[in-house]
């Protein structure tokens, strides 16, 4: 449109600094087990929606499981003014065994099915799970082929042998033979395993048949395996920008132990403990709790996920399903060695104890993922670190193909972004933080083809996590004892 002859021109200045958009980092996603389950309302390998207290959502899971008992104990964790947990659940058929049914939890990346159809409730739902679980399943470990090491590479092959294994209880053990070059052709020098098996008790048995040749000899090893869930968590956590909360064996702290050595990953959030619950009390993943706390102390924190979940009343339960022996005092108590190694635990108030962490009650501390950066170690700092990339996703996106790039359009992206982190440091999530425009990472090149590089720094809040005070004699109150007395006995003089 021409501007009028006579009359009035209007025209909108829209490149200023965008509101932030925050991100939603309280979203749960379950990855369950329902065989009573309505399958018209919770089909298989597919993400549903349902707040925790829905009477429908529940009844449509079925009576029997401990998903109904779960969603009752993320409920009772709930802070004030909250009624309910949002919900993206995925629901998997049990299998006939632990086995089938661990591995239709784990499911098909390419598929989207069992934890990896979480990855369909953007399109689906509109919304993203970022506190994920897969309650009751990633405790459990089994015991399959290690490694294989070759006593006699036999003569002759003209192609790879086929590898079986046999004998030691267990099953599904699978490798592939490797043949050598040079002075070793025709001979096998190792076994690649593709699949452990599971169930082994005793080392099984290894023998080479085919590929034209003969003598090749191996001797099987067996170990512990990581847990399959939580091998295959990291593969959905990723894209989804989330967090599991994890539990491991509830049996001890060797069991603990030996099962935290197979996590490595800043999106696991790894807990010992389970809980009783129910009437009567039962066993029930202590998952629940953490999740349910989470969930508060982010509503809190208005929306924010950079506080602990750590040193929080857990409510609706029982009490944990074993005593864990702690002390505020004494690093040498069993509960200090979980956390020292990284898993969030719950204890018993006790009264009249000053060493105990509270005086009655149940209480959930942990403050740590399963990853092996100490950068990065507090899941809070990880998790706040995600609201600041997704709300600045969110925010930013605004800009693109709207503008054209110039001063003004490249100062208000700065401003954005400083205004986003400016906000976070007066609330207390982050210390202090830094946004600039660098000219090294920034050639007229690049500006020509409208892309430009913005840097920013914040530095989140740590976790108080140690307090400690030193305690000394004060001589000096000994002096002024004396100068008192002696000022007084003046004075009467």
């Amino acid at each position: 449109m021409s501007d009028p002859i006579f009359g009035i021109g209007i025209e909108r200045i829209d490149n200023e600094p965008r509101p932030a958009t925050d991100a939603e980092m309280a979203i749960i996603g379950l990855v369950v087990v329902a065989p009573d389950a309505d399958p018209a309302k919770v089909p298989l390998n597919d993400p549903i929606y349902g707040l925790s207290n829905d009477p429908a959502f529940i009844t449509a899971l079925g009576a029997s499981g401990t998903v109904a008992k779960g969603l009752d104990i993320i409920n009772a964790q709930l802070g004030e003014y909250q009624v309910a947990a949002r919900v993206v659940l995925v629901r998997v058929e049990e299998g006939a065994d632990e086995a089938e049914t661990i591995a239709n939890l784990v499911g098909s990346s390419a598929l989207k099915t069992g934890m990896h159809a979480l990855r369909k409730a953007g399109t689906k739902l509109g919304m993203i799970p970022r506190l994920v679980a897969v309650p009751g399943h990633t405790h459990q470990r089994e015991t399959g082929v290690s490694t294989v090491t070759v006593s006699n590479g036999g003569s002759g092959y003209s192609s790879a042998p086929t590898v079986a294994f046999t004998g030691g209880s267990g099953t599904g053990a699978a490798g592939t033979a490797v043949l050598g070059t040079g002075a070793n052709a025709g001979k096998v020098v190792g076994v690649t395993i593709t699949d452990p098996g599971s169930g082994y008790t005793s080392a099984p048995t290894v023998a080479f048949t085919g590929g034209a040749g003969t003598g090749a000899a191996a001797t099987a090893a067996i170990a512990d395996l990581a847990n399959l869930v939580c091998a295959e968590l990291p593969s959905v956590l990723n894209p989804l920008v989330a967090h599991a909360v994890v539990s491991g064996p509830h049996s001890s702290l060797e069991a603990y132990n030996d099962w935290r050595e197979t996590l490595n990953s800043t999106r696991l959030i790894p807990v010992e403990t389970w809980a009783q619950a129910g009437s009567p009390a039962s066993d029930i993943d202590g998952v629940y709790c953490a999740l349910g706390i989470g969930v508060r102390r982010d509503h809190e924190k208005g929306g924010k996920p950079f506080h602990s979940w750590a040193n929080q009343p857990v409510y609706g339960i029982a009490g944990p399903n074993r005593d864990i022996d702690f002390s505020l005092t004494d690093g040498a108590t069993e509960g200090q060695m979980i956390l020292e190694n990284n898993g969030g635990i719950i204890v018993r108030g006790e009264a009249g104890v000053e060493s105990a962490i509270s005086s009655g009650g149940f209480v959930f501390i942990g403050t740590d993922n399963a990853g092996d950066d100490e950068l990065w170690r507090f899941y809070n700092v990880t998790r706040g670190r995600d609201f600041i990339h997704l709300t600045f996703l969110k925010t930013l996106r605004t800009y693109l193909g709207r503008f054209n790039l110039t001063g003004q359009t490249i100062q208000a992206v700065l401003n954005t972004a400083d205004g986003i982190l400016r906000d976070l440091k007066a609330d207390g999530h982050i210390l202090d933080y830094k946004v600039t425009f660098e000219r090294d990472q920034n050639s007229p090149e690049n500006l020509r083809l409208g892309r430009f590089k913005l840097t920013f720094m914040a530095e989140e809040a740590p976790v108080l996590r140690y307090l400690g005070l030193r305690s000394a004699r004060y001589r000096p109150a000994l002096d002024t004892l004396l100068d008192d007395l002696l000022t007084n006995m003046d004075v009467a003089a």
